[in-house]
């Protein structure tokens, strides 16, 4: 045989760099569920679902292109347990003349993969991954010599590079490069949010289900109800049904929050972008070419492209920009647990009971939830980045570490000293109440502070900011609220950071 050609569950492109110039009738494709990468974090049940079901569809569809597939199923028993033991005993049968892999997302499996050529004792060819818009080698140049980088002067380089929502004259449609400042409404029940798209499971998912139930049982979440695409075909039809029912008022809504609705209008596109059923550029277009044909407005579709080819992109550059020191970052010093109800969701904070039960549920939570509601309450407690970026890569099934780390060691928990945002996004409940109808119905009272029944929020937000006013006092961004947390005469500052010590105290009991 020529070459062995390992496709990792997050690679399901038939585009993949790795495959670019394969001889289906020479070359051997191998693909693998093992124990290592099933259980090096708590995955919930329906990621490890999404990706076994549409690794084994890939595999499917690659044996229909004529394509030769060693697929090594889950289990427990095997010999082999690591990628490397995988390969290594494939590659020891067959004796390929290389092995040929695209780069991975995970420092931790980049490192291993680039020393399996000493282990093996046979060639590995490394390619570079060309679905991103932005290579590597790329976001380092852009970066070069700039103190801090800001995601939307990389995001007006991408949109110059692509031409997405570009005139031909050069500038960005609609006049304005952002138009962020168009969605933040917050929503009352009309428009009526569309159902979610949804796929029943085939035979071969089934499959999966009983294996996940059967061998992963005391991880985080449930398999039921699970509705997720597993091929490239249903993908797109998900991205057909947001396009046509949901984009529309993404823009307003992107930022709200309900009690009674899981999705809203958000795109669940994500999940299938991050293991490659999708493609950035086909997503971005496909907005784009709403915003042409009048079907959605502009800052609906300027706010999701910019998702996309803005933060999606930024991310992966600044995770290989910085690894491996990056994952070590904790420049505020935070050294809490994680507190336990993170797991269980038993909490009386209606935001974050919420929260975390559509994340149980569903394996996934929109972006205001996770940065505002779950990621607000870790960087206000001050939770070990460490703890709480362990637990967004396992609950969320669109969590790989290129993205989840920096969002949530930079952007949710400040942990970088300002590297990937300028501050920290930091708040009280008033902003939950402002955009979502949770404190309506919540045990706590979000207009106080220091009673016994006040929002945990507002006086956690206090504290924070109390205690680090060295590492903040001379952000031109946060001077305002220093100001006003001087204005606040003396007695009441100190109430405030005595029910702070307090919430603190008993983080398990809120």
């Amino acid at each position: 045989m020529a070459n062995l050609i390992l496709i990792l569950g997050d690679q399901l492109s038939h585009t993949l760099s790795a495959l670019e110039d394969a001889a289906p009738g020479k070359d051997l494709v191998v693909m693998a569920e093992v124990h290592d990468e099933a259980s090096y974090t708590n995955h919930h049940k329906k990621k490890l679902v999404l990706i076994f079901s549409a690794m084994r569809h890939f595999a499917r569809e690659l044996e229909d292109r004529g394509f030769q597939v060693h697929y090594h199923q889950y289990d427990p028993a095997s010999q082999c347990q690591s990628l490397a033991q995988v390969v290594q005993e494939v590659a020891g049968q067959l004796n390929p003349e290389k092995v040929v892999t695209t780069e991975c997302g995970e420092y931790r499996l980049d490192a291993q993969i680039r020393q399996w050529h000493k282990q093996m004792g046979v060639p590995v060819e490394i390619r570079p991954d060309t679905r991103f818009l932005a290579s590597k080698d790329e976001f380092a140049r852009w970066a070069e010599g700039r103190r801090q980088l800001r995601m939307e002067f990389f995001y007006r380089e991408m949109r110059r590079k692509t031409g997405l929502l570009m005139t031909p004259e050069g500038d960005p449609e609609g006049g304005h490069w952002n138009y962020d400042g168009d969605n933040r409404r917050k929503w009352t029940g009309k428009p009526p949010a569309p159902a979610p798209f949804r796929v029943e499971p085939d035979q071969l998912t089934r499959d999966v289900i009983d294996l996940v139930e059967t061998h992963f049982s005391s991880h985080f979440g449930t398999t039921e109800d699970f509705h997720f695409a597993v091929t490239a075909d249903d993908a797109r039809a998900a991205l057909d049904h947001f396009i046509d029912f949901a984009l529309p008022c993404f823009g307003d809504y992107q930022d709200a929050m309900s009690d009674d609705e899981d999705w809203l209008f958000h795109s669940i596109l994500s999940p299938y972008l991050n293991c490659g059923l999708l493609e950035p550029m086909e997503v971005c277009e496909a907005a784009a070419r709403a915003w042409y044909t009048g079907q959605a407005p502009i800052n609906a579709v300027e706010g999701f492209v910019r998702q996309i080819l803005g933060w999606r992109e930024f991310v992966r550059g600044i995770y290989w920009l910085r690894m491996p020191d990056y994952a070590r970052e904790n420049r505020l010093g935070n050294q809490r647990p994680l507190p336990w109800l993170y797991w269980s969701g038993d909490t009386h904070m209606r935001c974050m009971q919420r929260a975390i039960d559509s994340t149980r549920r569903n394996g996934y939570a929109h972006h205001i939830q996770r940065l505002m509601v779950t990621g607000n309450f870790a960087l206000l407690a001050g939770v070990r980045p460490e703890d709480i970026c362990d637990w967004y890569l396992a609950v969320y099934v669109d969590a790989y570490d290129w993205v989840e780390l920096p969002n949530t060691l930079g952007m949710v928990m400040h942990a970088d000293g300002g590297y990937l945002g300028s501050k920290p996004y930091a708040a009280s409940g008033k902003y939950i109440n402002r955009m979502s109808d949770h404190c309506s119905q919540c045990a706590y009272n979000v207009n106080r502070t220091t009673e016994d029944d006040a929002c945990p929020f507002n006086a956690l937000y206090w504290h924070f900011m109390d205690r680090h006013r060295k590492d903040f006092d001379n952000n031109p961004r946060m001077r305002m609220m220093y100001r006003n947390w001087q204005r606040q005469d003396e007695d009441r500052r100190k109430a405030t950071l005595e029910r702070g010590d307090w919430l603190l105290a008993h983080l398990e009991t809120l």
